[in-house]
């Protein structure tokens, strides 16, 4: 599950703040503070792009699982 920490890193990455629990303290001299809005988008965005990605992990798991039965096949 994607978290507001993650979005605030994608939308300002090597940005300066502190987040407790759920509020969030901008620090950053340089870069302006994301608004709940950016970041609730951001959140919504990036959960979106894992999930599309969700087939090819279980593939790619079932893939390795193969792979592993391949060299145990070929040891014996």
């Amino acid at each position: 599950m994607i978290k507001k920490l993650d979005a605030i890193l994608s939308l300002r990455p090597n940005s300066q703040f502190r987040l407790d629990g759920d509020i969030l303290t901008w620090t950053d001299p340089e870069l302006t503070e994301p608004t709940d809005a950016e970041i609730a988008a951001e959140v919504t965005r990036l959960q979106a792009a894992y999930d599309a990605q969700d087939y090819a992990r279980k593939r790619k798991a079932k893939y390795d699982l193969l792979n592993q039965d391949e060299m145990r096949y070929d040891d014996v």
